[in-house]
C-alpha cells in the first residue's frame, strides 16, 4: 500500500484528468473558430436543430457556469493547508517586558515532538492571544504508530513543558494525525 489516503489521491487524480480534457476541450474549440485548427467547418451546426433557443437561455447556462465555476474555485481553495495567524506574545515582568513570536515559542516543541518514536515530522502554530491561546499541531506519524500513546506522550511530556514556558494555565490543542509512507528504523 502506498497511500493511507488513497480516495484523496483517486479525487485528485480524476479532477486532475477533468481539469486537462476540458481544456483540451474549450483550446480545441477556440483552434477551431479562429481556424487555426480546419477539422471542422466553424458555420457548420454542432447540433442540428431549427432556429436558435430565447436569449433566456444563454443566461441561464451563463449563470450557471458561473456558479458552477466559483464553486470549483472555493473548493480548490478548500484543498490548501490553512494555519491560522500567529502573533508577537508581550510577557511584562518586575525588569522590562520580553516579546517572542509565538512561531518561535513553537519551533523547539515542535523538534521535540519530531524526535519521538514513531514520528516522521511535526508542525505547530500557536494562534490567538495570551488570554485565549490554541495550539495546532500537525504530526506526521509512520503507518505503524500507537496514535493513542503518541498523544498521550505529548500531553503529558511536551505540552507541559511549553505551558510552563509560556507561563499559561491551559493550553487547548487541536491535533492532525497524517500518515507516510516511509517507515524508520527497524531493530531485528
Amino acid at each position: 500500500m502506498t497511500s493511507i489516503n488513497r480516495p484523496a489521491r483517486l479525487n485528485r487524480t480524476l479532477l486532475a484528468l477533468t481539469g486537462l480534457l476540458l481544456l483540451a476541450g474549450g483550446g480545441f474549440a477556440v483552434a477551431t473558430h479562429f481556424r487555426w485548427l480546419r477539422v471542422l467547418d466553424p458555420s457548420t451546426q454542432l447540433i442540428p436543430a431549427p432556429g436558435t433557443p430565447p436569449t433566456w437561455v444563454f443566461y441561464v447556462v451563463a449563470v450557471v457556469a458561473v456558479v458552477v465555476g466559483l464553486l470549483a474555485v472555493r473548493w480548490l481553495a478548500a484543498q490548501v493547508l490553512r494555519r491560522p495567524k500567529t502573533s508577537v506574545w508581550q510577557f511584562a515582568g518586575t525588569g522590562g517586558a520580553t516579546r517572542i513570536d509565538a512561531g518561535t515559542a513553537t519551533g523547539p516543541l515542535a523538534e521535540e515532538i519530531g524526535t519521538y518514536q514513531g514520528v516522521h515530522a511535526a508542525a505547530a502554530t500557536l494562534a490567538g492571544s495570551q488570554d485565549d491561546p490554541a495550539l495546532y499541531l500537525t504530526i506526521t506519524a509512520e503507518q505503524d504508530a500507537d496514535l493513542g500513546e503518541l498523544r498521550q506522550r505529548v500531553d503529558e511530556h511536551a505540552l507541559t513543558r511549553l505551558r510552563e514556558a509560556l507561563d499559561l494555565n491551559s493550553l487547548p490543542a487541536v491535533f492532525e494525525f497524517r500518515f507516510t509512507a516511509k517507515t524508520g528504523a527497524r531493530a531485528h
